[in-house]
């Protein structure tokens, strides 16, 4: 082929030609216009974008142009528009009218063109215009492309594109309500048809959230419509995750939808107990078949699991509301739901299963390893399922696993957070848990130990420091005495009742520091010994205390030289906060005021658990050190209110009035 020829046709095609001088920019003009192949020129897109009926019909002749047709290049040369002009992507001006819904427009272009077969022609995304119509959501467009295509006898409306979309997919996948009705009342076949992923219009309307064509699609077609997704999913698969009016609507259509599972076997149930929904879940367990709250995944795992998984206790309780015996469901590994409630650390669904007598008979129950609930909760570090099955479940602590492992057993690998360790400890050894039977000599020591002892020596160089700033900040408040010194050297407050409370606290904040520091030090420098925990956690509460003396001292240093409702209510303020950054450590250690009986009972059941003791040395001395924080905590308060309590008696006996003289 001639290289001349072989540029023309790739410019036809709309790509450049290899020889720079046929660039389009150095086509030869044929009066106003230039030789073109099919490329549409931009005065005709321009028009029919606008939808300017008058504009095209100047670009456009009443006939077809007559066409000087090369048989070597297939190029046309025409002075006006040419209707069968495609634009980049293949499209007709009839696409482009259609995408920007210019029904008029679109009714005209058929009439004068009805003999180039405007209606079937395809874009390189195999779109005919009807499909560009239903994309944008222009209904009216939509109704006059079908009213044409029924009047020239054309079936555009079964026509599927590369992705094997129909234009009910376009619309419904969009959420054009208005479209899809227009579409389903000229026929309803298109509704049984699914694209190349295997999904049907009504799937893709409930995914676009337009209750208008879910309703409008199962009410025109009813029966003839299809409802499947991907993955073998169904429409109410996805409805249950958009709304419970949405579900009641394809419930009442077809009730049978609830019972079909999808490529995993999981039921609309299961994805309604996943989302915890309460309202769904009612409707689903109302319309739907009656064994769809038994039937199970690939897994083995019911709705009820699900739901447990997921911590929806309100799912749970209304579907055994509904079917109590689906309590006794067992999963792929023969656990219950609370086993999978525990495995998850869900505490609200373990709590609803404690409280129920119906269920009292379940949380003992083994799976197929012969793991009870409290196995399970142990190997996760759930201390709150741990105690509460304990405690309001009164579960046996000491059943063996098909290992011969107890729960307490699992306590030791459950875990590498020392307080976490040490709540889960504390929690067992109060409701009588026990190790498995085995020789003394042989137990093994918790393996976190070694990473605590190493966190304590990291942590040892930054408490001094603190420790030696507070020493250096009472040292300095001892020497600048609020009130100032008189003429004799001495305080010029001395004798005022808070004064002397400021000198007591202020010389608690150094003697408690001093020693913090002493023992700081000496537990780094025997870091190997089996004392340097013992006086890490001494220096800890004596540092905790000199904190205490010294937020005291200056509130007394304050009151002393200044008394104002301001003060007082700011005083308030800070301590307020104070107290709450207290209580949210003591909960963030794991021991809260309502385990106050826990602690209790660990300390009398402790005294009988020697090989506790060897296993975990310091989960005693934690509990100690733990409750003295809390004790001293305390201190705050207390001081707080006593020195205001000394403020008050000082200013009464300040403004006291004078005797008077005795007259004789």
């Amino acid at each position: 082929m001639d290289p001349q020829q072989q540029s023309i046709i790739q410019l036809a095609a709309g790509a450049s030609p290899a020889n720079p001088a046929l660039w389009p920019m150095q086509l030869p003009q044929c009066g106003h216009e230039r030789l073109v192949g099919n490329n549409m020129r931009p005065s005709l897109y321009l028009a029919v974008f606008k939808g300017s009926m008058a504009e095209v019909e100047k670009l456009l002749p009443q006939q077809h142009a007559a066409a000087l047709d090369c048989e070597a290049t297939g190029i046309v040369m025409h002075g006006q528009c040419d209707i069968l002009e495609l634009t980049a992507e293949r499209s007709t001006a009839l696409h482009v009218a259609a995408e920007q819904g210019h029904d008029e427009l679109i009714r005209e272009l058929y009439h004068r063109f009805r003999d180039q077969g405007l209606l079937s022609r395809r874009n390189s995304a195999l779109d005919s215009p009807l499909h560009c119509a239903a994309r944008a959501g222009h209904d009216r467009a939509v109704n006059v492309l079908v009213e044409v295509a029924r009047d020239c006898g054309e079936n555009i409306l079964g026509c599927k594109n590369e992705a094997g979309d129909t234009a009910l997919h376009l619309a419904a996948r969009h959420g054009h309500g208005a479209t899809v009705e227009v579409l389903v009342s000229a026929a309803a076949g298109p509704a049984a048809e699914l694209n190349n992923a295997g999904v049907s219009p009504l799937y893709l309307a409930v995914i676009s959230g337009s209750l208008r064509a879910v309703r409008t699609i199962i009410t025109k077609c009813k029966d003839d419509a299809s409802s499947a997704g991907p993955n073998s999913q169904n429409a109410l698969h996805a409805a249950v995750f958009q709304s419970s009016e949405m579900v009641d609507v394809l419930l009442g259509w077809r009730p049978a939808l609830a019972d079909q599972v999808d490529s995993s076997g999981s039921s609309p149930l299961h994805f309604a107990s996943s989302d915890g929904d309460l309202s769904i879940v009612r409707a689903i367990l109302r319309a739907g078949p009656p064994g769809t709250v038994y039937k199970k995944d690939s897994s083995g795992l019911s709705a009820l699991h699900v739901a447990a998984r997921m911590g929806h206790h309100r799912v749970i309780k209304e579907i055994l509301g509904s079917c109590p015996e689906a309590a006794d469901l067992r999963d792929g590994d023969g656990g219950t739901f609370i086993h999978a409630a525990a495995r998850e650390k869900r505490s609200s669904v373990v709590s609803l299963a404690t409280k129920d007598p119906m269920l009292r008979g379940l949380l003992d129950a083994q799976d197929s390893d012969g793991n009870t609930p409290l196995h399970l909760a142990v190997a996760a570090g759930s201390t709150g399922i741990v105690e509460d099955l304990l405690h309001e479940g009164k579960v046996r602590a000491n059943v063996l696993n098909n290992d011969g492992d107890t729960a307490f057993d699992l306590a030791a690998g459950s875990t590498t957070s020392f307080f976490n360790m040490v709540s889960l400890v504390v929690a067992l050894v109060a409701y009588g848990a026990q190790l498995r039977p085995q020789r003394q000599d042989q137990l093994k020591q918790w393996g976190g130990r070694d990473k605590v002892r190493k966190g304590i020596q990291n942590t040892s160089d930054s408490l001094a420091v603190v420790a030696g700033l507070i020493v250096a900040a009472a040292f300095a408040a001892g020497f600048n005495l609020p009130g100032g010194y008189g003429d004799n050297g001495k305080a010029n407050l001395r004798g005022d009742l808070v004064f002397k409370s400021f000198l007591v606290l202020n010389t608690g904040a150094v003697t408690t520091s001093v020693v913090a520091v002493i023992l700081l030090v000496y537990g780094k420098a025997a870091s190997h010994s089996a004392g340097s925990w013992k006086s890490f956690a001494a220096a800890l509460q004596l540092l905790w205390m000199s904190l205490v003396f010294m937020m005291l001292a200056f509130q007394a240093a304050l009151l002393s030289v200044a008394t104002t409702k301001s003060l007082t209510y700011g005083f308030q303020v800070v301590y307020t906060c104070i107290l709450v950054l207290q209580v949210w450590i003591v909960k963030w250690l794991g021991v809260t005021l309502t385990r106050l009986h826990t602690i209790w009972r660990f300390h009398s059941q402790g005294r009988k658990h020697f090989d506790v003791k060897r296993q975990y040395p310091f989960v005693k001395a934690t509990v100690l050190n733990l409750q003295l924080f809390i004790a001293t905590s305390f201190l705050i308060s207390i001081g707080f209110q006593a020195i205001f309590g000394l403020n008050r008696r000082s200013m009464d006996t300040s403004i006291a009035p004078s005797p008077s003289p005795l007259c004789f």
